[in-house]
């Protein structure tokens, strides 16, 4: 890997194509290296897990109206639609956008965590949507979504969005285009461009996760996905894109990051050089916030321990001592009163660590349906121990989340609960239990099981084991072959969901 330093430039500095950040992204994107078998493998698994997440969330609300728009918009060749017919075809880019969504919704699969936050397999719906529409091979497929990986991975160990209030899905316009630009084996100019359009119609802030969390949040990651399909499309035109769109004195570093003044270095692969960077990344056994990951399993291992701290007359309070961006983002210090609402989104309390480690501990168990019902949102005996617990930041948890010695890197904390008769129960968890360093790592056998349980009762058996065999092969797919990377609904799945209207 080679830093690039990244920084302001005046407009009279003329900084050459070459010394962009978009352009250097680009001939990454263009390097014909070939993917790794340890790589090749894990894209297996994560298209497999995307694929398994969208199931689970064809009859939620938000999927289903991402699904009626994109169905509106029929094309051929065109590209598939989780839960329709092989046979039934988009445009792509509404592929994508529907697609994105389904697989965004439950917010349950792969995450990157360092100096930004992503989920970096929303990378795979844009990047498969054109795959299928282009007559692309599983081949090409693989290279496209291993540098879409790469990108917004190294993207994210570099360069803060959240600190300046601006979405992480920033960096997905850039990484999936790049990685389309792969897959379509783009020269690197158009590719350039390509990244340029794609991130200047992606920055938005943060208030999609902030506060009331509203359905657009699996709707973001959809329309930055989209909106690289779009870029591509134009770019492969010959239309141009603001240059230099990171480093222009009016540019997104300027304005909307870090400032005139601003300096990142940014890793990238040198020429030749194997993108391996969704190696680092990790998938989610529950539906919920990476960062309460850990935390799920050490509520269930303490209900296992303490059958007491159920009742929560038998508990005075609850800390959570953790890292900053736990504490301030999804825990008590983001001071957003929602967090502690029974009543709240299902959204919002994906995003509550008060309530999701309360529920854990309770029940010993996690469901990406049942744990966020009003009913169990609303239970009384939940309500009032919901809000004995609270969250503080702990500095070393803190470095220990920023740290890059993946050793030492750590999504979760200590937790300190004091009971009724002046007992102070103490343990701690660094890692989910699913992390590749923690007590259960997932390998093809979970990703396959996480597919088959979430998949009951959605799918046909049949079609379960015609996708995951699909799948497995993903390499030596022919361009016609590619469409069986979609799963198809029981028959009468959607017989009593409501499509709502819109303009088209």
């Amino acid at each position: 890997m080679k830093l690039h330093n990244v920084r302001v430039h005046k407009s009279d500095e003329n900084l050459a194509r070459e010394g962009q950040l978009a352009y250097k992204i680009a001939q990454v994107a263009a390097d014909p290296v070939e993917v790794t078998d340890e790589v090749a493998e894990m894209v297996i698994n994560r298209i497999i897990d995307n694929a398994a997440v969208a199931t689970a969330s064809l009859t939620r609300r938000p999927v289903v109206s991402a699904r009626s728009q994109a169905l509106a918009h029929p094309f051929v060749p065109g590209s598939t639609v989780f839960g329709q017919p092989q046979a039934t075809r988009v445009s792509p880019e509404w592929a994508a956008w529907a697609n994105g969504v389904a697989v965004r919704e439950l917010d349950f699969h792969d995450t990157f965590l360092s100096a930004e936050y992503s989920h970096p397999g929303d990378n795979i719906p844009p990047i498969l949507a054109v795959a299928q529409h282009a007559g692309s091979t599983g081949h090409d497929l693989l290279r496209g979504i291993a540098t879409g990986y790469e990108i917004q991975v190294d993207l994210v160990k570099a360069i803060s969005l959240h600190a300046h209030k601006i979405d992480h899905v920033a960096h997905l316009g850039p990484s999936a285009a790049a990685g389309i630009g792969t897959l379509l084996g783009l020269d690197v100019e158009t590719i350039f461009q390509a990244i340029g359009q794609a991130l200047h119609t992606t920055t938005a802030t943060r208030q999609s996760r902030k506060g009331e969390i509203s359905s657009w949040k699996a709707h973001a990651p959809a329309f930055a996905g989209k909106m690289a399909v779009e870029a591509i499309d134009r770019a492969m035109r010959g239309e141009t894109s603001p240059t230099p769109i990171y480093e222009g004195e009016d540019g997104v570093i300027a304005w909307l990051l870090d400032g005139p003044n601003a300096s990142y270095e940014v890793p990238l692969p040198e020429a030749g050089e194997a993108k391996r960077a969704i190696l680092d990344t990790y998938t989610k056994e529950h539906s919920a916030e990476y960062q309460a990951q850990a935390w799920i399993d050490l509520a269930r291992k303490l209900h296992n321990q303490y059958p007491a701290l159920v009742d929560p007359a038998n508990i005075v309070r609850v800390v959570i001592h953790t890292s900053h961006h736990t504490h301030y983002v999804i825990g008590s210090g983001a001071n957003d009163p929602q967090k502690y609402d029974p009543t709240a989104s299902r959204e919002t309390l994906d995003h509550s660590i008060p309530y999701i480690f309360t529920v854990a501990l309770q029940d010993g168990s996690w469901h990406h349906v049942d744990s966020y019902t009003p009913e169990r949102a609303g239970r009384a005996d939940t309500v009032t121990l919901w809000n004995k617990v609270t969250t503080v930041e702990d500095p070393e948890w803190t470095r220990r989340y920023h740290s890059n010695e993946p050793q030492e890197k750590a999504f979760g904390g200590r937790v300190e609960i004091t009971l009724t008769d002046g007992t102070v129960i103490t343990d701690e968890i660094a890692v989910a239990d699913a992390h590749p360093l923690g007590a259960r790592p997932f390998a093809r056998e979970q990703y396959i099981a996480k597919f088959r349980g979430l998949a009951d009762g959605v799918l046909e058996e049949s079609e379960i084991e015609r996708f995951l065999g699909v799948a497995q092969r993903l390499q030596t797919l022919e361009p016609h072959e590619l469409a069986g990377l979609t799963v198809t609904a029981r028959p009468g799945l959607f017989a009593s969901v409501f499509s709502p209207k819109g303009l088209f």
